[in-house]
């Protein structure tokens, strides 16, 4: 089986496919320094988005990830980027990840109904078994959000990848698994009533 670019509509968030034609979105969004200086590869040009996009968009090709673009539905604008990657559809397992949204829908509920859709459609369509989520240890915010969501720590791979410029990066593996995903959804929505 291979994963189809699909579009996953919430209430507030559309995940739509990549595309090339969302670059100058992306752009506008995205060239925030904040939301590059824990990542390996930092974005600060249109140029470095179209990088970036095109090497999501060849990964795809290669059946290794399924890049999306966030948008706010109200507004019908492009917030955002998130993914699955590192698919292993043989071994019932993804990852979603390359995850970041603009400062000012941070804290919002938008990265929580991503997460719930990309969830949904990994357990209910795909037929996943297990959904792996990893960020730095430097990255606190991003540890504290996949607790809150309920995917579980596994542990710490030391020196796990490394920046362009060299740093070396200790990731922090979390995981949400079958049999905890009817509590993780029930958890997820809850939040999304609030």
């Amino acid at each position: 089986m291979n994963l189809q670019a699909i579009a996953l509509t919430g209430k507030s968030i559309r995940l739509e496919p990549m595309a090339m034609a969302h670059v100058s979105a992306l752009t506008r969004c995205g060239l925030h320094s904040e939301l590059w200086h824990l990542q390996p590869v930092p974005i600060t040009t249109e140029n470095d988005m179209r990088r970036y996009v095109q090497t999501a968009l060849d990964n795809q090709q290669r059946g290794g990830s399924l890049p999306f673009v966030m948008v706010d539905v109200a507004t019908n604008t492009v917030i955002g980027s998130t993914r699955y990657i590192d698919i292993a559809l043989q071994h019932f397992r993804l990852e979603i990840g390359a995850t970041w949204l603009t400062p000012t829908h941070q804290r919002s509920c938008a990265n929580t109904e991503a997460k719930l859709l990309l969830l949904t459609h990994a357990f209910e369509s795909l037929g996943i078994k297990r959904v792996v989520f990893k960020t730095e240890t430097l990255n606190a915010q991003s540890r504290k959000a996949l607790a809150r969501i309920g995917a579980v720590e596994e542990g710490t791979f030391r020196q796990h990848l490394y920046t362009t410029t060299g740093r070396a990066r200790d990731m922090v593996y979390f995981s949400i698994v079958e049999k905890e995903w009817p509590g993780v959804k029930a958890a997820l929505t809850s939040r999304l009533l609030k």
